[in-house]
């Protein structure tokens, strides 16, 4: 099968790696590699075909669709898994804006929801809200960047207080981000589908602000199906989702939330995952997602990218 695990490129400066993706900076540009690496609970957990290229994709149609609210980092795209982006100066905040109460993960709202707590990451929550159910407006919950180690919960006031970023810079953050999920939320409804949750991640570049990583995919989102969600919703049955939630639960299931031994992904349950990124490309951008299994993905991005920076 074809995966793509990691890509050591001769020419291009050091390589660095994140959690699923590799890079190399060039000048004032940055080449960002997606991997077929998954991962959740802050873990890489094995690899997925044709993710990478599904993530790099999705990014490419959303920063088009979006670039009329905030500049974007994108210059090009020369190969299904490559980005070539301006080199900005990353913002260590992941902006996650939160349209439903929902998640399985540390810093989801549900979890500390369900424990009793009301106030979380400083906004109040009314009783009586039920898992997977709409809130009333979108809500922004902030948390640290962090390639290695676990996200941290931030509040707007910590932000301030710590000066991680200036408050005139912040509200420009919060303003593009619910716009952006707004754009998001009416795009996907067009397809059938409900843009539960996302997280979105901005740099300076120029003195400007601008939005950087990727945006609106199934490693960043929450897409659950909308004709089936009411339905499912008054059972208390989880909704139809075509997002790495069905990963994270799936874990869960085998007693695992990134601590201990991590089990071990059946062939059978990798191809699901798959088709699932494939479908939820589709059903959002119309595109048929083009993979090849003959030339290996690396020589591949070797020869496109040399041909793009040459």
């Amino acid at each position: 099968m074809n995966i793509l695990k990691t890509v050591n490129l001769k020419g291009f400066g050091k390589k660095y790696q994140g959690k699923t993706r590799d890079y190399y900076i060039v000048g004032n540009k940055r080449i960002i590699i997606s991997t077929d690496r998954i991962s959740a609970f802050d873990k890489v957990l094995g690899f997925i075909p044709h993710k990478g290229q599904v993530l790099t994709q999705f990014s490419v149609f959303w920063f088009e669709q979006t670039k009329d609210i905030i500049q974007n980092h994108l210059l090009s795209n020369p190969d299904p898994n490559v980005l070539v982006v301006k080199n900005a100066t990353l913002i260590p905040i992941e902006m996650v804006v939160r349209g439903y109460i929902t998640g399985v993960t540390g810093t989801s709202i549900w979890g500390s929801y369900e424990k009793g707590e009301r106030v979380i990451y400083g906004i109040t929550f009314p009783n009586g809200l039920r898992k997977n159910q709409k809130l009333e407006f979108p809500v922004i919950t902030p948390t640290t960047k962090a390639e290695i180690g676990h996200d941290e919960r931030l509040t707007k006031e910590e932000i301030l207080q710590k000066k991680i970023v200036p408050e005139k810079v912040y509200e420009q953050m919060e303003q593009a981000a619910l716009k952006l999920f707004d754009k998001g939320t009416e795009l996907c409804k067009k397809a059938g589908i409900i843009l539960v949750d996302t997280k979105y991640e901005f740099g300076l570049y120029d003195n400007t602000l601008i939005l950087i990583d990727e945006i609106h995919t199934p490693d960043s989102s929450r897409f659950w199906m909308q004709k089936t969600y009411d339905d499912r919703f008054k059972k208390g049955q989880e909704p139809e989702n075509f997002d790495k939630e069905f990963l994270r639960m799936w874990f869960k299931k085998k007693g695992y939330t990134g601590e201990g031994k991590q089990p071990q992904m059946p062939q059978s349950f990798i191809l699901q995952v798959s088709k699932r990124y494939k479908d939820i490309f589709k059903k959002i951008t119309g595109q048929t997602l083009r993979v090849s299994s003959t030339i290996s993905i690396p020589t591949r991005i070797k020869k496109n990218l040399l041909a793009e920076i040459a």
